[in-house]
């Protein structure tokens, strides 16, 4: 039988080494404990011309991406002085809060993630284009026999951030390259829906947007689905199409 023996020395050495190594490991946990924390907000827009996207929160580490000036990015979590966010491309990361600017604060909402007018009329968020394209959508319901659609807040703030989003980012599609298809930014803002529909255009008028939704057999039956009862419409600027056009249809 082998008999192992230890200097008192060497015991010693032993006992500094893991007492070091104890203290570090909790050292570590309540440092990361301490500077983790949510946020109230769920999409930020970059403010910097150019915006580096790191493997972690500081400096020291590597750039994995880049985002540009007013481009939207997913934000999950804060870290310190910097943001844990989603950018186009699937990239999780790291950015430096200083350069983003909350677009998305649920506190607008005190507690309530679909804040309904509840009525038919426009909402005072939205913008004299909004209004219109709005009011002349309603009439082509009426006119055909169906019940106006009533403003939802949350799906009007989300129709404005995909139009934008189509401007930023120069394309023409339902598909979001920053957030997906139209449901998956739904869900992403948490809108609970039975039902839902988009339609966009690109066009110089309000009304010519809203004919040439009517001329189009797909665009018009969204228009004219008794389904849906709430919609969120964006309208924005646009130097390709004059003006973008974003429609949200929900059914609850």
């Amino acid at each position: 039988m082998k008999v192992i023996t230890i200097k008192r020395k060497n015991i010693f050495k032993i006992t500094l080494i893991m007492s070091f190594i104890l203290m570090l490991g909790m050292f570590t946990t309540s440092f990361g404990m301490q500077y983790y924390y949510n946020v109230d907000f769920s999409t930020g827009l970059v403010t910097a011309s150019t915006l580096n996207v790191r493997s972690g929160p500081g400096i020291q580490y590597k750039v994995i991406a880049t985002v540009n000036k007013n481009e939207y990015i997913r934000v999950f979590a804060g870290v310190g002085d910097w943001y844990i966010v989603q950018v186009e491309g699937d990239y999780v990361g790291a950015v430096s809060k200083s350069y983003v600017k909350p677009i998305y604060p649920s506190s607008s909402n005190n507690g309530n993630t679909n804040n309904n007018t509840g009525n038919t009329q426009t909402s005072s968020t939205m913008n004299s284009d909004e209004k219109e394209v709005f009011n002349l959508i309603n009439k082509q319901r009426t006119n055909n026999g169906l019940s106006a659609l009533k403003i939802d807040e949350e799906v009007q703030r989300v129709a404005r951030i995909k139009a934008q989003d189509m401007v930023d980012n120069n394309y023409f599609s339902h598909t979001s390259p920053i957030y997906g298809s139209p449901f998956n930014m739904l869900n992403s803002f948490k809108i609970s829906y039975k039902t839902a529909g988009e339609n966009i255009a690109g066009n110089s008028s309000n009304s010519g947007a809203v004919n040439a939704w009517m001329n189009s057999s797909g665009h018009k039956a969204n228009i004219l689905n008794s389904n849906y009862n709430y919609t969120g419409i964006g309208v924005v600027s646009s130097p390709k199409y004059g003006k973008i056009y974003v429609q949200m249809f929900i059914g609850k």
